[in-house]
């Protein structure tokens, strides 16, 4: 369709600025009016109230996220356009993450291909699509990876709630090549073996990255504890930067083995311990005290990376009650002049919420804090300050003072 016949979405006075600015979402109270009705996942073409082009995105009419703007000039959204803007994203991966085998090759927004994440597993890529418009075009973008990167495989990975909000079921498949259900992968030269099939996320959690290089330089010859390990990142990256003793905990019994398993596969073993425990109840129970004791303080670098506790607004105050609840226990166990390197995964809880939450517990633990480092996401999960949606990992490393 030529890009003049294309359905016009006229955006209300007042609305455009924010799309103007990059954001690429443009809602279903943000429309004036439609020219003509657009089917559901088609091409249209957004333009302020006085017919001023902002851009072209995909429709749909069952989702609150009624256009979701891929491009701001009159192009042509094809398998070339998908080619172009993939080596994009990569060639930015490569100019920030040189080394790397396994990244996220296209994180949705943060490389405006909004409702599309590609991640790379070695030589096998798992795809999700979140919207519709980018579900409709699978074929065109699987053809668009495999001129790129000659894949062994292509996976789908659908099974994400939030598919339902766009009229979208959930599936998992293979769109090209072999099914592979499990793969090893290296991450700063360590090994891990990822579920491909079943593990978080598309298998793994890959936005840690330099974040576990950074923590682990902090561990020689400490005695650490890695809560919420899953398969053992951070602890493992302590261990092999020669922490004296890493002990990490997971209420998953299948993520606990997977750990124990990498770190043998890593020869870190001897130097690792790992336990199917909630966090919450373990810290609980090693910070209690009957009357006239108190806490003997075991450990030299205590790391704190939860899964969300949020998923959206209504939700923050039982989220800060969790974070506060986790940081004050620690902080009972961390030696005087040992680190705590915590991280927050929730979009609805900022940097300088989560600072606040910190502090708030230090203050009713009696304990002094030095903050030495911030961290975000890795630069494969790139931030837009436009679309603040891009940014949601936060970190900090704090040193006990007193």
């Amino acid at each position: 369709m030529e890009k003049e016949n294309l359905p016009t979405v006229l955006v209300r006075p007042g609305e455009a600025d924010r799309l103007i600015a990059g954001h690429p979402w443009l809602y279903e109270g943000s429309i004036l009016r439609i020219t003509s009705p657009p089917k559901d996942g088609d091409l249209v073409q957004v333009k302020d109230h006085r017919q001023r082009f902002i851009g072209v995105g995909f429709f749909n009419l069952r989702s609150k996220i009624r256009v979701r703007i891929i491009e701001n000039d009159r192009i042509e959204i094809d398998e070339a356009f998908f080619e172009k803007r993939i080596r994009e994203a990569l060639a930015l991966r490569r100019k920030h993450l040189p080394n790397a085998t396994s990244f996220r090759v296209v994180n949705a927004e943060s490389d405006f291909l909004s409702g599309l994440i590609i991640d790379k597993y070695e030589d096998v890529l798992v795809v999700q699509t979140s919207s519709l418009g980018m579900d409709q075009r699978k074929g065109e973008i699987a053809n668009a990876l495999v001129r790129i990167f000659s894949p062994r495989s292509i996976l789908e990975r659908n099974d994400i709630g939030s598919r339902k909000f766009e009229g979208l079921a959930e599936v998992n498949g293979v769109l090209f090549g072999e099914a592979v259900e499990s793969i090893e992968i290296n991450l700063n030269s360590l090994k891990f073996q990822v579920d491909l099939a079943a593990g978080h996320k598309t298998g793994y959690y890959l936005d840690q990255q330099t974040n576990y290089q950074n923590v682990a330089a902090l561990a020689k010859g400490a005695a650490v504890l890695d809560c919420f390990t899953f398969l053992g990142g951070f602890a493992l990256h302590a261990a092999k930067a020669g922490a004296a003793h890493v002990h990490g905990l997971d209420q998953s019994e299948a993520a606990v083995a997977a750990a124990t398993a990498n770190a043998a596969k890593n020869e870190v073993g001897e130097s690792c311990s790992f336990e199917t425990a909630n966090v919450f109840d373990w810290l609980k129970t090693h910070t209690s005290t009957g009357a006239h004791e108190r806490v003997i303080p075991r450990y030299d670098l205590i790391i704190l990376d939860p899964p969300s506790f949020t998923r959206n607004r209504a939700s923050i105050p039982d989220a800060l009650r969790g974070y506060k609840e986790i940081h004050l226990r620690a902080m009972k166990l961390l030696r005087r002049g040992g680190a705590l390197a915590t991280f927050c995964c929730s979009h609805h809880v900022d940097a300088n919420m989560f600072q606040q939450v910190i502090l708030d517990a230090a203050y009713d633990a009696h304990r002094i804090l030095r903050r030495t480092a911030t961290y975000s996401q890795s630069p494969d999960h790139p931030v837009i300050p436009g679309i603040p949606e891009t940014e949601y990992l936060k970190g900090f490393t704090f040193e006990m003072a007193r």
